[in-house]
């Protein structure tokens, strides 16, 4: 899963998250003297009989607003379910308005705040037959969209036909798990723009309230993948017909959408006719919710420092590096730290770069620098980062790529581009909107100057996500470096290495592709589930040491500031963001 926070990926400084991460282990690296973040979680437990209404969190009271500040982050462009694919607008959507098949809650007996799977719109985590290839999941009879109307499993199955349209949705998680596992799999191309209304990928029984997905090939994660909003339901007909959907979605949350200004501000208010009863989940504490996107990095840290009347009831999913000793002493328990399973990686245009050009590169870019100047705080929120897979990951292998870890080296980053085939030149984008990204770039750029390159760096008002991920923009065919962050959808490799490598994926912006590799990839899955995890650990290192396609840069931590009138401040582990569900204002 992406984070929207195109300076994350622009220029590997301040990179946010998609989405299975948190938990405990060993401790990563850190500066002497810093805190500590333990390392995600390798698996996430189960819970299929989990029932509503989610257990109340000591000490919550209702009422109040919570403002919620997203320092250079532009949020969602739009809403609609089945195009969230990035932690900043699925962490709020899946934990407030849209629910799914699945979904996650903070285990309440865990003193590390452990995740959970647990049922959503589902009554259970759902019954597949005995090779993975059938899924059948029976939908609650108690849930309601915001205008009170039952939601049915024909709803539900629209919601997760539309999944396949790959045409309306390029950029949404469909592409690489719809369109890849579902019957039909490459051939239909979904409701919008394969009129084929034979397809039997997805049957739904309104009588028995139930909702069967059958596959192309075996699927045994599919209760994961149940946990995205992709895998829930749509209103019928034009109601739901892209784009505009996006801009009016309908609610079925604890809340709804009372006003969307993409890249600017999200207000929800409370849905009367969610029914916790129907939620093992969530919580519908707050009376409004306020997200500010694109905030002042500077400006929201001294109001999270002030303690006054405006950051009491606040939160903010950054906290800069400049205010990290500060906010260690004023905070205390407020400042949350968490970790999470992902990578933030440059991405070099396979097809015009060499294997010289590409560890040049590695060599040249000015990691600790580049990660100050946006605001990160290095051996804290950021770690240097040596493989595809992030730690804690089931299966990780530990590999340098060149013998050692790749750290700011010009001298060999020169020796390389001498022995070069690839012009010694970089043209790359960065998100000129956020004063952060255009600081980091000017550091990034500074770097590969000193070691021998020379630079084009364009500024782009947009998620340099727009451009990157849309191979006949104009622009991104003049490009030779490229970026994209990561995390995992949840605790495999699965949705690690293919999402990133595999010919044609959406955030292959490297345009990596090799046909052994792509086999590889096909074939795992059907191997063993215990043989699965170090299958992925190893394609990862072999990909990676044979071809080098993509550059890890840093593994991720996260910090998030809390006022101090915000009860229960936590993270959500299961997408590495805060533990909206279960925030409240205390009174």
């Amino acid at each position: 899963m992406r984070r929207t926070k195109p300076l994350a990926v622009v220029a590997g400084a301040a990179l946010l998250t998609l989405a299975a991460c948190g938990g405990s282990g060993d401790g990563g690296e850190t500066n002497a003297g810093e805190r500590e973040f333990d390392n995600a979680s390798e698996t996430i437990d189960k819970d299929p009989e989990a029932q509503g209404p989610a257990e109340d969190i000591e000490g919550a009271t209702a009422g109040g607003t919570i403002t919620v500040f997203l320092p250079g982050d532009p949020g969602p462009d739009d809403l609609d379910p089945t195009n969230g694919w990035s932690v900043t607008g699925n962490s709020i959507q899946q934990a407030l308005t849209s629910r799914s098949l699945t979904q996650y809650k903070r285990d309440p007996e865990s003193t590390t705040g452990e995740m959970i799977l647990v049922p959503d719109l589902a009554v259970d985590l759902g019954q597949p037959n005995e090779d993975f290839t059938e899924w059948t999941f029976e939908i609650r009879d108690d849930a309601t969209w915001e205008d009170g109307s039952p939601i049915t499993a024909e709803e539900v199955a629209w919601g997760i036909n539309r999944s396949m349209d790959s045409e309306q949705f390029p950029s949404g998680p469909g592409t690489e798990y719809s369109q890849q596992y579902f019957l039909g799999a490459g051939e239909y191309e979904g409701p919008y723009t394969d009129k084929n209304t034979d397809w039997e990928g997805v049957e739904f029984d309104n009588d028995a309230s139930t909702v069967t997905i059958k596959m192309a090939k075996t699927f045994p994660d599919m209760d994961y993948w149940g946990a995205f909003m992709a895998m829930g339901p749509a209103p019928l007909g034009k109601e739901s017909q892209p784009p505009a959907y996006g801009q009016n979605i309908k609610s079925n949350g604890p809340y709804k959408v009372d006003s969307f200004r993409p890249g600017d501000e999200l207000v929800l208010v409370k849905n009367d006719q969610w029914n916790p009863e129907s939620d093992p989940a969530r919580h519908q504490y707050a009376d409004k919710w306020v997200f500010k996107f694109n905030a002042d990095g500077d400006q929201t840290d001294q109001i999270m420092l002030s303690d006054n009347t405006e950051s009491q009831t606040a939160l903010s999913t950054q906290l800069g590096s400049s205010s990290y000793t500060d906010g260690s002493e004023v905070l205390g328990d407020r400042l949350v730290q968490q970790s999470s399973q992902c990578t933030s990686f440059l991405y070099p245009d396979y097809e015009s770069t060499d294997l010289n050009w590409r560890k040049a590169v590695a060599y040249a870019y000015p990691y600790e620098d580049a990660w100050q100047a946006g605001g990160e705080v290095p051996g804290v929120t950021r770690v240097p980062a040596n493989s595809i897979m992030p730690p804690g990951m089931s299966g990780k292998s530990d590999y340098f790529v060149d013998g050692e870890q790749f750290t700011f080296d010009p001298e060999k980053a020169k020796e390389l581009l001498a022995e070069s085939d690839t012009p010694a030149e970089i043209s790359m984008i960065f998100y000129e909107a956020d004063p952060l990204a255009v600081a980091t770039q000017k550091v990034i750029t500074e770097g590969f100057e000193q070691a021998g390159f020379t630079v084009k760096a364009t500024g782009v008002q947009e998620s340099p996500y727009s451009t990157w991920t849309n191979p006949d923009d104009k622009l991104n065919k003049s490009l030779n470096l490229r970026g994209v962050n990561w995390c995992s959808d949840w605790p495999s490799g699965l949705t690690m290495v293919p999402p990133l490598t595999r010919t044609g994926a959406t955030y292959n912006t490297g345009f990596f592709s090799e046909s052994a590799m792509d086999d590889r990839m096909d074939e795992i899955p059907n191997m063993d589930l215990e043989e699965q995890a170090e299958a992925w650990g190893q394609l990862d290192e072999d990909l990676s040491t044979e071809f080098f396609p993509i550059i890890p840069t840093a593994f991720r931590n996260d910090l998030y500031a809390f006022g101090s009138k915000i009860g229960n401040p936590t993270g959500d582990g299961s997408i590495g963001a805060p533990n909206y569900k279960d925030l409240f204002v205390a009174q």
